[in-house]
């Protein structure tokens, strides 16, 4: 089928192109204003020098005049610059504004763990004090005695007895094998492809400065493995209260699954690190051990001893606090310093994404030249100037296109209508899969800190340990007589009589974590930019619609002469009468790059969707004619009595339009032909030319409901 337009219009007339008359894009339903009314409420709501101002006679105030219209078109000319170059689009910049409701979540988190690394740095530093508490009093007695050897050498055989049994609890403790598994001691001291027997045999040969460090290694590597037991039994327990308390399948194990996040208990593994490199025990301790457990042994022989006192300096190992006093607060700065590192990156992060403003200025220029280089790049609105168009076609008796089908109306915009179409739907539901990353994101950081907080307040609240340490010291040497000798060594031993008492009581209350959690309000304001997100890519469909207002405002449908480009000068002359113009365009419009931009664009959419409509019929005839025998069917008597008395059954009874398959409604058109009852929108009926395929000869179809007409397929000027 060929569409051939008219030569001479509806009258047989040629029409100029419209280059001089300025239609107004009102709404379809919109009607003008009565100026005077507008006029009255000015004169009563301004003051009588503004109403002077407003209703002046041309040449008046010119200074104001100028100065105001300046003003006020620079503000315009700057809102609409910001709306060009901003559009409503949300770019990746864009949505990492959105990210500010994550910090909430985030930073509550990293003040429980920070919490939870200074309670171990507490912890640590707790039992270290108390360790060296314990092996200070412990020696006390002994330096004592040692200071008094030079001056009372002959009094340590009568305190040898009092000296031995004193050095016995120093002696149990430093042999003592309690706090470790001997089997850890066995697997440390094998070496890599070793045996088991030469690990015996090379434990004789440790020295006992480094038999006591490796002690003491084992036991914080035992007490950093029992944590982590006890932690892990935690979760598990917990895991399975849980899943006893929650019985519906699935969601049981959703709400469980913090439960099994055991993997937070191999935090304690950084303690372990930390406390093997910081052992507190002297460099000289194995030394002075052996030499004063000799001496012990050699002192019920003989008594002869020499004691020699050497200081040795070292200098301080880098990183090392030798004091043991800011073990959390050196933790403490080192978190700070990672922290500080974190928000550095991410600062130059957030400058590099706000340089993405660039992205929104190209999108800008191509969505430009996209618009006046190609007539179908976003050609789908239905402007007023289109529904013009098609009035003034009614008038004319020709052939219209308002109201549209159910098929042409997924594939145009109505600007006017206040909801989401189908062919701004695909659109919105990208941006809105976009954003779903950032909303499970937020809702996973919301959980995680909910599951620590209530770990950590369990472990509050459960785990409290009181320390109580006593020591008393009393030596005591009494000399009987009343002799030379026996003031002599009155005089002379006295000076090791010394006595000390000690009580230490301490908990571990300053260590314990103190979590805060996330109040109501807090999350909401954590889930607000989130919902605002969601709400601008809804709203977004609408900014795509703002983009072509504002472009059909800069190329609207009337040009005024602008210079012309001296490439269009040398490849486009301009024609030497206006009837030498192109087809819908005047002499004068052609000195614009693009003349009437948009009336061709509205034009050339008004017609395609002309010889869309006018080749439906006949492509989809076969389609038509086998609805059309389908609804002449037999039909049983109670599915037609169903269907007159049922009004809600009617779109199960197959009771649809031949052509676009609407459903039927009071104003639709029923075949009168008996057997026939072939159902027919009014729009439809018409594009049929009044004819039923279903009961019209195919002699008649194919030369009248199918034919060309001259009259119907003129396009659009």
């Amino acid at each position: 089928m060929a569409i051939r337009p008219h030569q001479n219009g509806a009258k047989g007339q040629r029409k100029l192109p419209h280059t001089t008359r300025r239609v107004v894009c009102w709404p379809c339903w919109a009607k003008p204003f009565d100026p005077s009314a507008v006029q009255g409420f000015l004169n009563w709501g301004l003051p009588r020098s503004c109403n002077q101002f407003l209703w002046r006679q041309p040449g008046e105030f010119p200074v104001s005049a100028f100065l105001l219209g300046a003003g006020t078109g620079g503000l315009l000319a700057i809102g609409l610059f910001q709306l060009l170059v901003n559009p409503m689009n949300i770019y990746e910049d864009q949505k990492m504004v959105t990210l500010y409701s994550l910090v909430g979540p985030v930073a509550n988190l990293r003040h429980n763990l920070n919490e939870v690394i200074a309670s171990l740095g507490c912890t640590v530093e707790l039992q270290i004090n108390n360790t060296r508490t314990a092996w200070r009093v412990s020696t006390a007695p002994l330096r004592a005695v040692f200071k008094d050897l030079l001056s009372s050498k002959e009094s340590l055989k009568a305190e040898t007895h009092n000296i031995t049994n004193s050095f016995e609890e120093l002696d149990a403790q430093v042999n003592s094998e309690s706090g470790f598994s001997p089997k850890d001691a066995e697997g440390s001291e094998t070496a890599p492809g070793g045996e088991a027997p030469f690990a015996s045999a090379f434990r004789h040969h440790l020295s006992t400065q480094k038999m006591y460090e490796l002690k003491t290694k084992l036991r914080c590597s035992y007490v950093v493995n029992k944590a982590m037991f006890s932690c892990r039994r935690w979760f598990d327990q917990k895991h399975g209260a849980c899943m006893q308390r929650i019985w519906v399948p699935l969601l049981n194990h959703l709400l469980c699954l913090p439960m099994k996040f055991k993997f937070f208990c191999s935090i304690a593994k950084v303690m372990e690190v930390w406390c093997r490199g910081r052992i507190p025990v002297e460099g000289n301790f194995g030394q002075t051990y052996d030499s004063l457990n000799q001496s012990i042994h050699g002192l019920e022989g003989e008594f002869s001893a020499t004691i020699n006192l050497k200081e040795e300096k070292r200098a301080g190992v880098l990183g090392l606090n030798t004091s043991w006093r800011h073990v959390s607060s050196e933790v403490r700065d080192y978190v700070r310093r990672q922290e500080a590192q974190l928000e550095w990156t991410l600062g130059l992060l957030h400058v590099l994404l706000s340089c993405t403003f660039l992205l929104v200025l190209h999108a800008c220029f191509s969505y430009m030249d996209s618009y006046n280089g190609d007539i179908r790049f976003d050609n789908i609105y239905i402007s007023t100037y289109f529904c013009q168009i098609d009035e003034r076609r009614k008038k004319l008796g020709k052939q219209t296109l308002l109201p549209l089908r159910k098929a042409e109306k997924k594939t145009v915009i109505f600007p006017w209508d206040p909801t989401i179409q189908a062919a701004e739907m695909r659109n919105v539901l990208r941006e809105l899969m976009e954003t779903l990353p950032v909303l499970l994101l937020l809702l996973v950081l919301c959980g995680l800190d909910w599951a620590l907080y209530s770990i950590f307040d369990t472990i509050r609240h459960h785990s409290f340990v009181q320390y109580s340490f006593r020591s008393s010291h009393k030596l005591e040497v009494k000399v009987g007589g009343d002799s030379m000798l026996a003031r002599l060594l009155r005089n002379t031993i006295g000076a090791l009589n010394t006595s000390s008492e000690m009580v230490v009581d301490s908990n571990n209350m300053p260590c314990l974590p103190q979590p805060v959690p996330l109040s109501t309000r807090a999350y909401l304001k954590a889930a607000l930019p989130s919902g605002l997100l969601v709400c601008l890519c809804l709203l977004q469909a609408f900014g795509y619609r703002l983009r072509r207002v504002i472009t059909a405002f800069y190329f609207p449908k009337v040009c005024p002469p602008q210079p012309l480009h001296p490439w269009v000068r040398t490849h486009w002359p301009a024609p030497s009468s206006p009837s030498a113009a192109p087809r819908g365009m005047s002499s004068s419009s052609v000195l614009s790059p693009w003349p009437q931009r948009e009336k061709k664009r509205v034009l050339f959419l008004y017609n395609d969707l002309l010889r869309k409509r006018a080749a439906f019929t006949q492509l989809r005839r076969a389609t038509i004619l086998r609805r059309a025998r389908q609804q002449r069917a037999p039909r049983r008597h109670l599915v037609d009595i169903l269907h007159r008395c049922c009004p809600l059954l009617r779109p199960l009874l197959r009771r649809r339009c031949v052509v676009c398959q609407a459903p039927e409604t009071p104003e639709s058109y029923v075949c009168p032909t008996p057997n026939c009852e072939a159902v027919y929108c009014r729009s439809c009926w018409n594009d049929m030319r009044q004819r039923c395929p279903a009961c019209t000869p195919r002699e008649e179809l194919s030369s009248s409901a199918y034919s060309d007409s001259n009259d119907d397929a003129t396009y659009a000027e």
